[in-house]
């Protein structure tokens, strides 16, 4: 847990750098590809739909933070609607489990791109070995107090974010951009109706990350007012970040190529405009986002244990 667990000791932008440092992570490379892959060539709207729909979760999420803000977050929220229980104490465990399911993968993402760099197979044995040091250094960080999580997570955030921005924004202008030429209803028709509700799925798992934002209740400052704001900063940068690789890789590859890409596509549409180099910014900006997206999960989920075991609902 945080040693310098203390209210106020975290600022607006900090809680924006860690609900980001979630939502654009490495997910993201791989879900545009299935996303594609589902939708065909109107893969883009999906993620203003996921983005729209992920909104009115997110009014909810506002409110219930409003009311209690708490470090708990949405552990909180389950003890509020269903009384100090075996519901509550359930459903925030199996939040919690899922979060810790998803930093395992998240870190062998982290170092299955990192053997990128050094042409060596994903199958090696230092991809679960990168995973665990990333997992310990995150766990440093976390520990180390909110000052140094807020400032490391803006930083990567920045270059996350900018970095991205600068591939999209390049590709886009490299194949000339049109709306019409980006978004096709051309095979809209060889698509069921199954398709595109799993492409909508995915759309909106790459913004459920901004849940976390609600952990940070405890110790943000002006919970009452600022938990709803970074979820609702967070939620805006992510859905025009999505849209702007979502038609930069539109634009300049096919459904198949995007397909075929998969966890590059990005760096496979930025080709036109960074030619070989591409690749090497997009696994480094991979890096960047798994390693923003394990330092803001731990945090979340050791402020909802910590919450949890403080009202005795799981045991110390």
């Amino acid at each position: 847990m945080n040693t310098n667990y203390k209210k106020n000791s975290l600022s607006l932008i900090g809680a924006v750098a860690l609900g980001t440092g979630v939502m654009i992570g490495a997910g993201i490379f791989a879900l545009l590809g299935q996303v594609a892959e589902l939708s065909g060539n109107l893969f883009p709207l999906a993620f203003i739909a996921g983005a729209i729909i992920s909104g009115f979760s997110a009014y909810g999420y506002i409110k219930m933070s409003n009311a209690f803000p708490s470090s708990g977050g949405i552990a909180m929220y389950l003890v509020k609607a269903y009384g100090k229980g075996t519901v509550a104490a359930s459903g925030a465990l199996l939040m919690a489990f899922s979060m810790i399911i998803n930093e395992s993968l998240v870190a062998r993402t982290f170092g299955s791109y990192t053997l990128q760099l050094f042409d060596m197979g994903s199958n090696s044995v230092w991809v679960p070995i990168l995973g665990v040091i990333l997992i310990v250094g995150a766990f440093l960080v976390n520990i180390s107090g909110n000052n140094i999580i807020g400032k490391s997570s803006l930083i990567m955030a920045i270059i996350k974010i900018g970095g991205i921005a600068i591939f999209a924004i390049g590709a886009l202008w490299a194949a000339g951009f049109s709306f019409q030429d980006a978004i096709s209803l051309s095979n809209s028709s060889n698509y069921a109706v199954t398709d595109y509700l799993g492409a909508l799925a995915l759309s909106i798992l790459a913004y459920k990350g901004f849940t976390t934002i609600t952990n940070s209740g405890g110790e943000i400052v002006n919970p009452k007012k600022n938990v709803g704001r970074a979820i609702i900063i967070s939620l805006s940068i992510c859905t025009v970040i999505y849209l702007l690789v979502a038609f930069a890789v539109s634009s300049n590859l096919t459904i198949s190529e995007i397909v075929a890409a998969k966890d590059y596509s990005l760096a496979e549409a930025s080709k036109p405009a960074f030619g070989k180099y591409g690749l090497w910014f997009t696994v480094g900006i991979a890096i960047v986002a798994t390693i923003s997206g394990i330092i803001a999960s731990i945090f979340a989920v050791s402020r909802m244990t910590a919450m949890l075991t403080k009202m005795k609902l799981i045991p110390l």
